[in-house]
């Protein structure tokens, strides 16, 4: 009979000990232990000396004699999927897809296999939902093909044993967390089960060379449920982004072995599921507020994909002892560090307001480039001077108060032509009154100005010293 002891496992790193710690020694996360339970099989406690060897030197391979004329990668479908995936789903890939429950993950897995039903065969396993359900979801959906076969289980190794035998060219697995091998005695959605039955889809898509796309609910930090190994099994870490009560989403690539990172898909849900947004900046500037302060612009790089995105900030005073400071979709100790040079470069005291920041969208603002934008939005909100609705900014500020250049200026300058903007490219090199951290400021205005412009001119009324 075999033996069963208790191991405790980070479920930040997967660092696993013998005892419980309030902080994990590998990551440094505090109170990310769980208690699990480890089986200790007779043959695993054999000597080392005992153990068999096998000689590999006949599969080691000549990188010039590996051919890589095979690779095949299966449309979606959907143009924002296949961005995200760097152009398809790659044979013999592992996809995890993530995100809250209700945000869309399952809808669009039916959607794809519209699509990829056509021309290949697609085996959809529910741990969660019964086959009539997942039907009422599909005609809902207009799902209707014929090359869709359904399996509803939670046996990991008898699913990966039946897609081995029944070969479909697409596996789809939802979700991971309701999935658990029968040998390990912990219960399904435990650290030891995600991981193992990770794995075991692993060698499965890649011996059979069938991709499969697994589903990993998050849990309320935001991040996947289970260990963070979990995402270095698989090839590609999709999450889906953007709260359930708004019709607007964002599928962003975290990891991808076959294309670059950061890249997102925007989509809308309506009443026949998800819909790409083709042209996101239009989506995220529309219903955009008119002479109204405290409002500008950004210009960001998602990935490869410039973004036009609207940043509001809101000072207010504080009834409290201490200050208020609400974020949503932008760094927060980035916001103090925007607020510090404000104080310190421009005067400003903001000790005795409250202060909110919004990314309108549900769009999250994590690039340096958006800290021009945020500055200029704090401090038009102060000051109850309106900025000019032609004005897009983009640029990092640094502590000493200068704003210095950043990447793919051209991606920007393209972008903001596309949605109709007028080049006025102006750099500012001399400290001014208004803007004392102008050390390279780069605007575009729809309407041609004159070439020297004053920087009090892009506040409405004009600034008055």
């Amino acid at each position: 009979m075999a033996k069963s002891k208790y191991i405790y496992t980070c479920n930040q790193c997967g660092y696993e000990s013998s005892k419980w710690n309030g902080k994990c020694p590998s990551c440094g996360a505090w109170n990310s232990f769980e208690e699990d339970v480890a089986d200790i099989s007779p043959s695993a406690s054999r000597s080392s000396s005992s153990r068999q060897t096998a000689d590999l030197s006949e599969s080691i391979l000549e990188l010039a004699d590996i051919g890589t004329d095979d690779d095949v990668r299966y449309d979606t479908g959907i143009g924002e999927l296949n961005r995200v995936l760097g152009g398809g789903l790659v044979k013999g890939s592992l996809v995890l897809l993530g995100g809250e429950p209700g945000i869309g993950k399952s809808t669009i897995l039916l959607q794809i296999c519209q699509y990829l039903g056509e021309d290949h065969s697609i085996l959809y396993v529910s741990g969660e939902e019964s086959a009539r359900q997942i039907k009422l979801r599909a005609a809902r959906l207009g799902v209707d093909t014929e090359n869709l076969y359904l399996l509803t289980s939670t046996d990991a190794e008898a699913i990966a044993d039946t897609i081995a035998s029944s070969a479909p060219d697409i596996a789809i697995i939802d979700s991971i967390q309701t999935m658990s091998i029968s040998r390990i005695s912990s219960s399904p959605a435990s650290l030891t089960q995600v991981r193992e039955c990770t794995n075991l889809f692993m060698h499965t898509a890649k011996d059979r060379e069938i991709p499969i796309i697994i589903v990993g609910h998050v849990n309320k930090d935001g991040a996947i449920a289970g260990p963070k190994v979990m995402e270095h099994i698989v090839d590609a870490v999709l999450y889906f982004e953007g709260e359930r009560h708004q019709s607007y989403r964002l599928l962003r690539a975290v990891k991808n072995r076959f294309g670059s990172t950061n890249e997102i898909g925007v989509f809308e849900m309506i009443d026949k599921g998800l819909r790409e947004v083709a042209n996101p900046s239009q989506m995220l500037l529309s219903g955009r507020p008119h002479n109204v302060s405290g409002c500008c612009v950004a210009c960001v790089m998602e990935g490869s994909r410039p973004i036009l995105a609207e940043v509001q900030a809101l000072a207010a005073k504080t009834s409290y002892s201490a200050p208020r400071r609400m974020v949503t979709g932008f760094d927060f100790n980035r916001l103090n560090i925007i607020i510090a040079v404000l104080e310190k470069r421009l005067g400003i005291f903001m000790g005795t307001l409250d202060v909110y920041l919004n990314i309108v969208g549900g769009f999250k603002l994590d690039e340096p480039a958006g800290d021009l934008p945020v500055a200029l939005a704090l401090y038009s909100g102060i000051m109850d001077k309106q900025i000019d609705e032609e004005l897009i900014a983009f640029g990092e500020i640094g502590l000493g108060g200068e704003i210095r250049s950043v990447s793919h200026i051209t991606q920007r300058i393209r972008e903001a032509e596309r949605m109709g903007f007028k080049l006025s490219l102006i750099h500012i090199s001399e400290p001014t009154r208004l803007l004392s951290i102008s050390y390279a400021v780069f605007c575009l205005k729809k309407k041609k100005h004159k070439q020297t412009q004053d920087p009090k001119d892009f506040f409405s009324p004009p600034y008055s010293t």
